[in-house]
Parts: structure tokens; C-alpha cells; sequence
């Protein structure tokens, strides 16, 4: 249970906002765990998803990479965040039932966070490690997110 009386509305307006992704519904991606600075995106295999080879695509691992790095950044200091630039590494195929993604921040800032992930996929409750990345997230102030115009 999440003892940060703080964090509360934080992970309100989070949740909020990551509900109205249309990119998240569309691959049917889920906000599984949420607290300060980290972040859990988890998605089922579904024929969508999947390369032609049958394992899940790379894109899939890097949109949960990319999405998550920013919520948990956006997390650590309650501020909104944009991906600057990330670097994946996938280390196996991406196999299983379900795909997870967990980021942790390592180095909040003011302007930039730092912000470490790793991706697992599941076979029959057991977890192996796919992929791993680390990113660079641009914090955005009041200012710059009232700037930018957002459909959802």
C-alpha cells in the first residue's frame, strides 16, 4: 500500500492521462503497477502483435519501453515528461503469453530524468528477460505543457 499522501493525486492525473492514450487501448497495453518513480506496462499475446515469426515485434517492446520510461520519469516529481531519447537493447526473442515492462527512475532532475527498463515475457508464470534499455526523459514545466495541444 502506497503510504505517499503526496503521490495520490499525482497517480490520479497519471492514470488519467495514460487512459486517454489511444496508442495504449489500440494494443490493448495496461497500466499494471504505478508509485514514484516506477512504472509497470504489461500486455497479452495476441496475434497483433506479433512479427512473422511469432514472437512479439520489437515495436511492441519499444513502445512499452518508451511509454513507460516517461510515466515512471512523470511519476518521480509529478510533472509532465517527454521522451528525449532511449537506447534497447533486446536481448531474446520476445516469446510467452505476455509482455512486461517495468522502468524505474535512477536520476530524477529538474529538466532531465534518467530512467531504467527491463522487458520480460511470460511462459507459464515464469519470467525471462528480453530486453533492456535506459532513456533520457525531458521534464516539462507548466508552461511548455500548456503549449502543446493534445486531441485526447
Amino acid at each position: 500500500m502506497n503510504t505517499d499522501s503526496e503521490f495520490a493525486p499525482i497517480e490520479t492525473r497519471i492514470r488519467d492521462n495514460v487512459g486517454r492514450q489511444g496508442f495504449m487501448t489500440h494494443i490493448g497495453a495496461e497500466l499494471s503497477e504505478l508509485s514514484r518513480g516506477a512504472c509497470t506496462l504489461a500486455v497479452d499475446r495476441r496475434p497483433e502483435l506479433l512479427q512473422q515469426h511469432g514472437l512479439f515485434h520489437g515495436g511492441v517492446t519499444a513502445f512499452l519501453v518508451d511509454n513507460a520510461t516517461t510515466i515512471a520519469a512523470a511519476t518521480s516529481r509529478g510533472q509532465s515528461a517527454l521522451t528525449a531519447e532511449y537506447k534497447l537493447n533486446l536481448l531474446s526473442p520476445a516469446t510467452g503469453d505476455r509482455l512486461i515492462c517495468r522502468a524505474r527512475v535512477i536520476k530524477p532532475g529538474r529538466q532531465v530524468a534518467v530512467v531504467a527498463a527491463d522487458v520480460f515475457c511470460v511462459t507459464d508464470g515464469v519470467e525471462k528477460h528480453t530486453a533492456t534499455a535506459l532513456a533520457s526523459i525531458a521534464m516539462l514545466d507548466d508552461k511548455a505543457t500548456a503549449r502543446i495541444s493534445s486531441p485526447a
